[in-house]
C-alpha cells in the first residue's frame, strides 16, 4: 500500500505546451489605419453598434430559444458528465451485499452436516435443507500509479473547455446569422420605398403619355411603352416582399419560434455602417472560439499519448472485505459469525502483439493531427478577418461612386422628362434613362447591403467581443457535477406519478 501511494505520484506522457502558430504582425488590409483595441465592443452585446433597439431585443432571444444553441449546451453537459465519469477512477468502489439463501441438495444418509463455512443442512432420504446468510461490505481501489487516470480526466477537462468553446461557436454564427438577415431586411424595406416611389413616378409618366396621346401629339407606342415600365416596377416591388418573407422566416427559426409568430415591421431608414475596432492579429488567437476550441482539442490530444504510454506499466489494485456469515438469521451478527479479508493483487501484461505500441503511435498522430487544425483554423480566420476588411475598404470606394451614378442618373432622368414633356425628344429616351436611373439607385442600396453584412461578418470575425477568458476553468468544470456519494438514484431518474396520484389525499 505504501508502494502504491508513493507511485501514485507519477506521470507519464508529455505535459502540454501550446504549438507555434502562423501570426502576421499586422492586418494587410487594415493599411495605414490604427488598430483600435476591440474592447471597445460589448463583450455580450456587440449588436449595440448598429443602435437598433428591436435588433437588440431578437438577438437576446437565441440564448433563450435557439435550439442550435440549446444542443450544443447539452454537448457541453455531456462533456461535463464524461469528466465526473472519470475522476470516479481515483477513488475505490466500494459495494454492500446482502444473500439469504435456502437450498435442497440430494438425499442421503439423513445424518446433520455442517460445511467449512458454517452451513447446518438437514439430510434425509429425502434430501438436505441448507440454510445460508451472509452480509459484507467490499473496497477496492487501483491507484492511478503512472497517470492513467489523472492524464484521462485531463484529457476530458480540455476536450469540456473545447465543447465550450463551440457552444460560444455556435452563439456567435446564430446572432451573426441574425443581424445579417436583418440587415437585409431593412435593405429591403429601403428597396420596396424605392421601388413604390418608381412607381408612383412611371404612373405619372404614363398619365402623360395617355394625355399627349389623347392630343395626338405622341403615338400609340409611347402609352405602351409607359405601361410595360410601371408593370415592371411593380413586379420587382412584389418580388421584393417574397425575400422579405424568407427573411424574417429564417429570424424566426434563428430565435426558436414558428414563422407563423413572428412578424418584423417596416422601417423608414437602414443602420449606419459602424466604426469597427481591429486589435493586432495575435489577440486574434484569444478572441475567437473556434480557435480556443481548436486548442483544447490539441490539449486533450496531448493528453490522450499519456494515457496510452500509462498501459506499459503494472496495476496494483487493493481489496478488502468485512462482513457476517450465519446459517442461522439469530446468529447473523454475533462475533463467531464475522468473516473479512485484505489483499492485493499486481497485474501486467507480458505480451500483446504490439497493441501498446500501436495505440501509443495512434495517440501521437493524432495528436499532430490536432496541431494541424488548429493551424488551419487560426489560418482561416486570418483569412476572415482580411477578407472582410477588403470588402469593407473596397465597397466603401464602390459605394462612393455608386451614389455619383444614382444622382447623375436621377438629373439624366429629371432632364429628359422635362425634354419629352416639350416635345423635344422621343419618349425611348424617358425609358432609357428611367431605366438607367433605377439601376443606379438599386445598386447604391446593393452596395450598402453588402457593406452592412460585411461589417457583421468582420465582428463575427474579430470574435464578437469574446475573449478565451469566457472558457470554464478546470475547476468550475470539475465543480459543475460534484461528487455523489449516495447510493439513491438522482430525483429525474425516479419515473414520475400521474398528477391525480401526487395529490395531498
Amino acid at each position: 500500500m505504501a508502494f502504491a501511494l508513493v507511485g501514485a505520484g507519477c506521470t507519464v506522457g508529455p505535459d502540454y505546451r501550446r504549438p507555434t502558430a502562423p501570426t502576421p504582425a499586422a492586418y494587410k488590409e487594415l493599411g495605414w489605419q490604427r488598430a483600435r483595441p476591440a474592447d471597445a465592443i460589448d463583450r455580450g452585446a456587440w449588436w449595440s453598434v448598429y443602435r437598433d433597439p428591436l435588433l437588440d431585443r431578437l438577438e437576446r432571444q437565441i440564448d433563450i430559444s435557439n435550439q442550435n444553441l440549446i444542443a450544443a449546451a447539452a454537448s457541453y453537459r455531456e462533456a461535463e458528465a464524461i469528466v465526473a465519469q472519470a475522476r470516479a477512477g481515483f477513488f475505490p468502489t466500494v459495494t454492500l451485499n446482502a444473500t439469504a439463501q435456502r437450498s435442497r441438495s440430494p438425499g442421503g444418509s439423513g445424518s446433520a452436516v455442517v460445511s467449512s463455512a458454517g452451513v447446518v443442512s438437514a439430510g434425509g432420504s429425502s434430501g438436505r435443507i441448507s440454510n445460508f446468510f451472509n452480509i459484507n461490505t467490499a473496497a477496492s481501489w487501483t491507484p492511478d500509479l503512472w497517470g492513467r487516470v489523472g492524464r484521462t480526466v485531463e484529457s476530458d477537462i480540455e476536450s469540456a473547455q473545447a465543447s465550450a468553446g463551440d457552444l460560444a461557436s455556435a452563439r456567435l454564427a446564430a446572432q451573426g446569422q441574425l443581424a445579417s438577415n436583418y440587415m437585409q431586411i431593412r435593405v429591403a424595406d429601403a428597396l420596396r420605398r424605392l421601388l413604390d416611389q418608381t412607381v408612383k413616378a412611371y404612373g405619372e409618366s404614363l398619365r402623360i403619355a395617355r394625355n399627349q396621346y389623347n392630343a395626338g401629339i405622341v403615338a400609340a407606342s409611347d402609352v405602351a411603352q409607359a405601361q410595360t415600365q410601371l408593370e415592371n416596377a411593380l413586379a420587382q416591388a412584389i418580388a421584393v416582399g417574397n425575400l422579405r418573407a424568407q427573411l424574417e422566416h429564417a429570424i424566426a427559426v434563428l430565435i426558436g419560434r414558428p414563422p407563423a409568430e413572428v412578424a418584423i415591421p417596416p422601417a423608414d431608414t437602414v443602420a449606419e455602417i459602424p466604426a469597427i475596432p481591429v486589435d493586432v492579429p495575435a489577440t486574434l488567437l484569444e478572441r475567437r472560439p473556434d480557435i480556443a476550441a481548436a486548442e483544447r482539442r490539441m490539449a486533450a490530444a496531448n493528453a490522450q499519448i499519456g494515457v496510452a504510454n500509462a498501459a506499459f506499466f503494472p496495476n496494483i489494485t487493493l481489496s478488502g472485505q468485512i462482513g457476517q456469515s450465519a446459517s442461522m438469521l439469530s446468529r447473523l451478527f454475533t462475533d463467531a459469525a464475522r468473516t473479512w479479508s485484505i489483499g492485493s493483487t499486481l497485474a501486467e501484461t507480458l505480451f500483446e502483439g504490439g497493441l501498446r505500441h500501436a495505440q501509443v503511435e495512434q495517440a501521437r498522430a493524432a495528436y499532430d493531427g490536432a496541431i494541424a487544425n488548429y493551424r488551419q483554423t487560426v489560418l482561416a480566420a486570418f483569412q476572415q478577418v482580411e477578407d472582410q476588411l477588403a470588402a469593407l475598404r473596397i465597397l466603401a470606394d464602390q459605394q462612393r461612386a455608386a451614389d455619383a451614378a444614382a444622382a447623375a442618373a436621377r438629373e439624366a432622368e429629371r432632364i429628359i422628362s422635362n425634354q419629352y414633356k416639350a416635345g423635344t425628344v422621343a419618349y425611348t429616351n424617358v425609358v432609357v434613362a428611367q431605366t438607367a436611373a433605377l439601376a443606379s439607385a438599386e445598386t447604391a442600396l446593393n452596395v450598402r447591403q453588402s457593406r452592412l453584412v460585411a461589417s457583421v461578418a468582420l465582428i463575427q470575425a474579430l470574435g464578437g467581443g469574446w475573449d478565451v477568458s469566457g472558457l470554464p476553468s478546470k475547476e468550475q468544470i470539475e465543480t459543475d457535477v460534484p461528487l455523489n456519494f449516495s447510493p439513491l438514484p438522482p430525483d429525474d431518474a425516479w419515473p414520475k406519478l400521474p398528477k391525480w396520484l401526487q395529490s395531498p389525499w
